[in-house]
């Protein structure tokens, strides 16, 4: 417990050393110091000219909950622009329409044009009713909020790069919630991705790229990045064969098709993917999640920090073998490919099994004195269970013949007609004997099952 401006409030220890991302998402609740990033889509509305209110007031409660809990949270914020866009149209149309008033009339009021709105006047314009907005928000949950606006400038000049770190240090030691966002007001004009390779430089030319380099510069152990789409898709989302990618790997970018920008903002899916990759490198872990579906944008982010299976994780280990996803997408089309065979080839398929069991004993045998071993070993299994994990030559040889009886037995198991009713003439009703498709079976200490099932 530390207490600031005398308000207790619990700080959570580290719970790994800063330099490797967490490996699974069941290790994310381990997070400490995260980074939100919000995109454009995200915190302004479908027209584009003011904030979403809604969805902006869910995601402040979120990050509340978990700063309250004693996690560091940072966010990294769009909305800027559109909400002095939003500013700026009520002024120009109420200027107008009092000039017109005083020198035309009320006839061409209609008639009024909203003039093109430079995006850097919009974002002066809004920057600071966004920050209002925050603060009166997180006040809700006596949390404060503090702003900074920085550029590329600010991480490439060391004595500005030290000031910044030690802003935000201090800020989160006194348990405030830092709102960064480039000074859209000032920012230069986006440099080349050239500087996007390696951990020590990257060019903050969007909130993406500045969520990035401030995870890794401030050694946070997530970013969550949130957009208006469910996560990386291995083709552009509404294409007939896209498919949410579950868990992404560095050097999957070559199966990965990058559809167009964000209706708003700066960057597309392709940028934030980059940025991810290059916080990864960092050490941070990153997950990037849909922010705007009404069904799961109230708990999007305390469901990422909890392990949930929410949008795409990056992860830089890779399994040996393939997903649980994987496995059951292969165990269907597998289960198609069988359920096609003929009678001849499913005995065949039965027969080998039952050969492999008598052919490999040796193996089999050597694999389960190992189990029973560690088993025994660990004192973590009871002894009927120690019984049941226990494999003997006549167990498998009893195992073998029963495959052959079935073996010998499906010639008839599929395509066999057990009932027949005349429904009407020329109209026969039949229930057929046809494959059951796959099946999941769950079993301990019992390997004699797989071959049993």
């Amino acid at each position: 417990i530390r207490c600031w401006s005398n308000i207790p409030f619990i700080t959570m220890p580290l719970s790994r050393a800063h330099g490797k991302s967490f490996a699974h998402r069941s290790e994310l609740k381990h997070a400490k110091r995260i980074v939100v990033k919000l995109g454009s889509a995200v915190v302004t509305r479908g027209d584009e000219c003011g904030l979403a209110l809604g969805r902006l007031a869910s995601i402040v409660e979120q990050v509340s909950m978990l700063q309250n809990q004693g996690r560091e949270m940072m966010i990294v914020t769009s909305g800027a622009v559109a909400f002095g866009k939003q500013r700026l149209r009520h002024e120009i149309l109420l200027s107008q329409s009092v000039r017109q008033a005083l020198h035309s009339g009320q006839s061409q009021l209609k008639d009024m044009a909203i003039p093109v709105l430079e995006a850097r006047a919009c974002a002066a314009a809004g920057q600071s009713g966004l920050m209002a907005l925050y603060e009166a928000m997180f006040t809700q949950y006596s949390i404060c909020a503090a702003q900074i606006l920085v550029t590329n400038l600010d991480f490439h000049d060391e004595q500005k790069r030290r000031n910044l770190n030690g802003t935000l240090h201090e800020l989160l030691r006194m348990n405030i919630v830092p709102i960064i966002n480039t000074n859209d007001a000032v920012v230069p004009p986006p440099e080349p991705n050239s500087d996007l390779q390696g951990v020590n430089v990257i060019s903050v030319k969007d909130n993406d790229s500045l969520a990035a380099r401030l995870a890794v510069e401030m050694k946070t152990d997530l970013l969550i990045v949130l957009s208006d789409v469910e996560g990386l898709f291995d083709s552009p989302p509404g294409s007939d064969d896209a498919k949410l990618i579950d868990i992404f790997y560095p050097g999957d970018q070559q199966s990965v098709t990058f559809g167009t920008k964000s209706r708003v903002g700066m960057g597309g899916m392709e940028a934030k993917v980059k940025a991810a990759l290059w916080a990864l490198q960092g050490g941070t872990s990153v997950v990037i999640a849909n922010g705007t579906h009404p069904k799961i944008s109230g708990h999007v982010i305390t469901d990422i920090v909890e392990g949930k299976k929410v949008g795409t994780f990056f992860s830089e280990v890779k399994p040996a073998g393939p997903t649980v996803e994987q496995q059951g997408e292969m165990a269907r089309a597998g289960g198609r490919t069988l359920a096609a065979l003929q009678p001849e080839q499913r005995a065949e398929i039965i027969y080998r099994l039952a050969d492999l069991l008598t052919d490999q004993r040796e193996e089999i045998l050597l694999a389960n004195k190992k189990d029973l071993e560690e088993a025994e070993n660990k004192g973590r299994l009871a002894l009927p269970l120690l019984k049941r994990l226990s494999l003997s030559t006549s167990k498998l040889n009893s195992l073998a013949i029963g495959l052959r009886q079935i073996a010998a037995s499906s010639q008839d198991s599929v395509g066999r007609v057990i009932r027949r009713t005349r429904v009407a003439k020329d109209l026969d009703l039949e229930q057929v004997t046809v494959p059951i498709g796959v099946l999941l079976v769950i079993f301990e200490s019992r390997p004699d099952c797989l071959p049993q099932v």
